[in-house]
């Protein structure tokens, strides 16, 4: 799995540094305000680099909860082990 990761790392940066080498050409960026005029590969890095932020931002969020819920989980299963164990501890009630 580590190996596939790896490859598909590389595709993409090899794949920036050709578009990056292809468009050699400047951009310009307005950001409401103002404006400025940057190379393209820098923009790109930029936007590709916010994506990264945000979708780290969101996964995070999403593991921390999955993680809260999974310990919640095992204390009550721990919990209900814990009670079958006593329960099987009783002597049987003979009828």
């Amino acid at each position: 799995m580590r190996f596939i990761k790896l490859i598909i790392v590389l595709f993409v940066m090899v794949l920036g540094v050709v578009i990056a080498v292809t468009n050699p050409g400047n951009v310009v960026l307005n950001y409401g305000i103002g404006s400025i005029e940057l190379p393209l590969s820098l923009v790109l890095v930029g936007a590709i680099s916010v994506g990264v932020i945000i979708g780290s931002i969101v996964a995070i969020g999403i593991l921390m909860r999955l993680k809260r819920e999974n310990s919640k989980l095992q204390r009550k299963a721990h919990a209900d082990a814990v009670r079958v164990s006593n329960l099987s501890a009783l002597p049987l009630k003979e009828q």
